[in-house]
């Protein structure tokens, strides 16, 4: 049997080139080796404030970009968080058998606490155990994460060891899925920090979304390194370095080979071709989102179906959960 691998993704709007690169291509080609269960996560979401009409179209555009990419209903479940309310019931149990320091000690939470102060959500606080729950729900042997969830994860692994000390084999104990090349792809405007859509400038990403004169000029501005040679080392050259990275996921080539391309040239003939190339891979991508967009009687129909399918795993899982801890009749 394939091994199952649950994934989630944020409702937000924005889905920039490091996602696309660093999680979704894995998502997509993950389809042929394993048993895939992809969610967008509008329970996680709601941990800040949104506004209802635009965080509805943001799914929808969410679930656009996913089948887009690549995701197949056919070989994956693909559907809403929210859809499958054995999320939550789950995350409540297990958070029964969280500690209150373990959450505390979560650096994301501590990073974000300390910006939002008073306004910070028990959502918030709480965001690791709803992941643990999406995770175990399913039997995930398997989740892709970036560098930023590998803390997440494992509180889920300790949790689900903690549960099944007392409750032998209830849980499956997962393993992280880290991809290879790309898999941590960095802001434009700093290569020391990781490339988000929630950063403080829209010049730390390229979007999917982006126009081709935005993506054009993004890299334009770009920051380089000291030196003008179009060379990979990440401890000398970390700008010049995740660029090619870039270049390497959307051409196909090794960078080896675009260094010898680029050789003689300076930084500017390089970042000029890599933003035609972005573009050009871009605009396919584009375009079908927009066509899936116009087609809402489709999405509904496919997120229906993959609730159900998501829901007939689900619901037999928390009906022995609450057997073996004697919740109910």
């Amino acid at each position: 049997m394939k091994k199952r691998v649950f994934s989630g993704i944020q409702p937000t709007g924005i889905v920039h080139i490091g996602n696309y690169i660093g999680a979704l291509k894995n998502w997509v080609a993950m389809q042929d080796t394993h048993d895939c269960v992809y969610c967008v996560v509008d329970l996680h979401a709601i941990t800040v404030p949104q506004d209802p009409v635009a965080f509805h179209e943001n799914i929808l555009r969410t679930v656009a970009t996913l089948l887009a990419v690549g995701i197949d209903p056919k070989k994956s479940i693909l559907f809403i968080q929210s859809d499958v309310p054995e999320h939550s019931e789950l995350a409540w149990i297990l958070n029964c058998f969280v500690y209150f320091g373990e959450l505390s000690r979560m650096t994301q939470f501590k990073d974000k606490s300390a910006v939002r102060g008073q306004g910070t959500s028990v959502g918030l606080f709480d965001y690791p155990i709803l992941m643990a729950a999406d995770i175990l729900l399913y039997g995930a042997h398997e989740v892709p994460v970036g560098e930023d969830q590998k803390q997440h994860l494992e509180l889920t692994r300790e949790v689900a060891r903690r549960v099944n000390s007392k409750f032998p084999n209830l849980f499956v104990v997962p393993d992280a899925y880290i991809g290879k090349m790309g898999a941590r792809v960095m802001g434009l405007d700093d290569p020391s920090v990781k490339m988000s859509k929630t950063a403080s400038s829209d010049s730390n990403y390229i979007s999917l979304a982006d126009t081709p004169d935005q993506i054009r000029n993004k890299f334009k501005r770009a920051v380089t390194d000291s030196d003008t040679a179009v060379r990979y080392d990440e401890d000398k050259k970390p700008a010049v370095s995740n660029l090619l990275t870039i270049y390497s996921a959307f051409s196909g080539q090794p960078v080896d080979a675009i260094e010898k391309d680029f050789t003689g040239k300076g930084y500017g003939d390089f970042k000029k071709a890599l933003g035609e190339l972005v573009v050009e891979k871009l605009q396919p991508l584009q375009k079908r989102i927009a066509d899936l967009l116009k087609e809402k009687q489709e999405l509904d129909a496919i997120l229906a179906e993959g609730a159900q399918k998501a829901r007939d795993l689900a619901a037999p899982r928390m009906k022995e959960i609450r057997r073996r801890l004697g919740l109910g009749r």
